[in-house]
Order: C-alpha cells, then structure tokens, then sequence
C-alpha cells in the first residue's frame, strides 16, 4: 500500500532525520469481547467485526456462528449473502432465537440471541466465508463467552424413604451464579447447613440433602444467590391409629362370648399393628422465589479477544 516519509527539521529549517515506515498489508483479523452477560429471558448481543486482505470483495460470503468449540462445535447460526448483496439470508437460526445484527458487507457479524436460558451460557465462535473467485475464510479462536444470569429457581423438592420407616429429604435449585443451598426445621434451627449429596451438583443446579427426618412440622429448604432467593417447604406430620380396642360386652352363650373374646383379640392385634406400620404422611409445597431486579439489558465490555422400594403416598402441591 506504498509508504511515506516523515521529517523533522529544527528552527533554522536544517534537515534533522528522516525515518521510512512502510504501510503494512492488511490482514485476517476479527474482534470480539472476552465476555458478554445478559439475565435469562432477556437478549444479548455477541458483537464481531472482521478485517480481510482484499480491498473491495462483492463476491459471495457465508456468515456463521457456532457454539463450544471453534472449527468443530455447531453452528447455531449460517446466513448466505449472494454476489453485491448486502442481504444475508438465514439458513440456520438454532429455536428460532439467533439473529444477524450486523452487516456482513460492511465487516460486522454481530448477532443478537432473544430468550436467553441457562443453557445459552458458554463460548461463541465467528466464521466468515468467501466464495467465488476468492476462496478464504477465517474464524476466531477464542470467541465470546456469553454469561446468562438468573435468580435461583427450586426445580425438585422430594422425600424418599429410608430403612425402618425413616426418610431423607432432597432440594435441587438451578441459578447463574449458582445458588447456596442451606435446610431449616425442628431441631435443626435456622439457616442450618445443608449436606450436599454427591455427584448431584452439575453446571448452575446444585442438590442438597437433609439426611434424617426426625420431627414433625416444616422442612424448608433456601436457595440464594447474589440475584436473590427462592424457598420450598415440605411438611411432615405423624398419624397413628387408636391406642385401644374398645370392648364389647354382651350377655350371650358360652359359645358366643367366646367369639367376641377372639374378635377383641383380634381387634387388639390389629390396631397394635395399624399403630406400628402407620407411616408419615407428606405434604409438599413449594412457595413463590423471592428475588430482587435484574438488568433488562445486556452490556458488554469490549476488552480484544482472549488468547428401596417406594415410600408410602406423598401428597404434593406445586
């Protein structure tokens, strides 16, 4: 692209020295930003601009991003843009979510992602192709990370059944970043630490256990994090058949006052029994999250790129 000379003379105008620098060729090049955060069910913004050797190219060009992996991971966006068109048309837009934001043409594949989910969060990749008679392409190496926030969210809340009609309760919760768990009841007090059961926790769920369920009232179980809080309860209340048999006393034969002593006998037996086999009944309900204002907008910072056997009936009420 040529070169120029720059001079320096002092105030008599002599000639003091004289330095060349040559104009270096443009090259491949694409900018991104380490890192993009958004609220779940808010948009984001993946910006990426790009720079190419050749001074005026009109020729076809394929837009894409992929998700994971550079080279490899799928694409969750392509558009086609043919020769001296400046409209790309969307081939794949993964759910219907990814839409091109900037212009192909004029270097820019931004793209904007509507709906966000806790699954959206991780690393993004741009890709432009050239076509016809120039076949190059490039794509970036490091990308974006796209970082999805939310407020804890309580997916499951159950009670399982133990050895000699005991039972242990389990709280999972889901939130960016993710959430502490802590258990609170009889006995146990408030904010008591919960034990979190292994290999349960992965990506923004995490699960914790209360081992034993000693009392009757309410179990609740907290999720928290810097976006806010969410609960569940679930209850536990003990019924137990009568204490005694009533008796009956009738003036009958021999024969039949012997029928009624079996039947009373009988009749003891069984609420002896009803009074040992009668399990916990479980009641289950899970209370509104509680949660403070997010951002309704992404931001980003542009910082370059980045080298037994069942249990008895449980009643639930969601």
């Amino acid at each position: 692209l040529g070169s120029f000379v720059r001079t320096k003379r002092d105030t008599t105008r002599n000639l003091l020295n004289t330095e060349l620098h040559s104009a270096p060729a443009q090259r491949w090049s694409m900018k991104l930003p380490a890192e993009v955060s958004a609220a779940a069910g808010e948009a984001a913004v993946l910006p990426c601009t790009f720079t190419h050797p050749h001074r005026h190219y009109d020729g076809p060009l394929t837009a894409i991003w992929r998700a994971g992996e550079p080279y490899t991971g799928p694409q969750v966006f392509r558009c086609a843009a043919a020769r001296s068109s400046e409209l790309c048309q969307t081939a794949l837009s993964l759910h219907g979510r990814f839409r091109l934001l900037g212009n192909p043409r004029r270097n820019d594949l931004s793209l904007r992602v509507e709906r966000l989910a806790l699954a959206d969060d991780g690393r993004y990749f741009c890709r432009v192709e050239f076509a016809g008679d120039v076949h190059e392409r490039y794509e970036s190496r490091h990308g974006v990370r796209l970082r999805v926030t939310a407020a804890p969210r309580i997916v499951n809340i159950s009670v399982l059944p133990g050895p000699a009609h005991t039972f242990h309760a389990l709280c999972t919760a889901e939130g960016e970043p993710p959430p502490t768990l802590a258990w609170s009841g009889p006995a146990l007090g408030n904010g008591s630490a919960s034990v979190p059961s292994p290999g349960q926790d992965h990506g923004h769920q995490v699960t914790a256990e209360l081992p034993a369920l000693a009392h009757d009232g309410r179990y609740t179980c907290a999720a928290s994090n810097s976006l806010g809080r969410a609960e569940a309860s679930v209850y536990l209340f003990r019924f137990h058949g009568a204490s005694r048999a009533s008796a009956i006393a009738l003036p009958l034969g021999a024969l039949g006052l012997k029928v009624l002593l079996l039947l009373g006998v009988l009749a003891a037996r069984t609420a002896a029994r009803r009074r040992l086999e009668t399990p916990p009944v479980w009641v289950v309900s899970q209370l509104s999250p509680v949660h403070r204002p997010q951002a309704q907008e992404s931001n980003y910072e542009n910082l370059g790129q980045m080298s037994p056997q069942g249990p008895p009936a449980a009643v639930c009420s969601p």
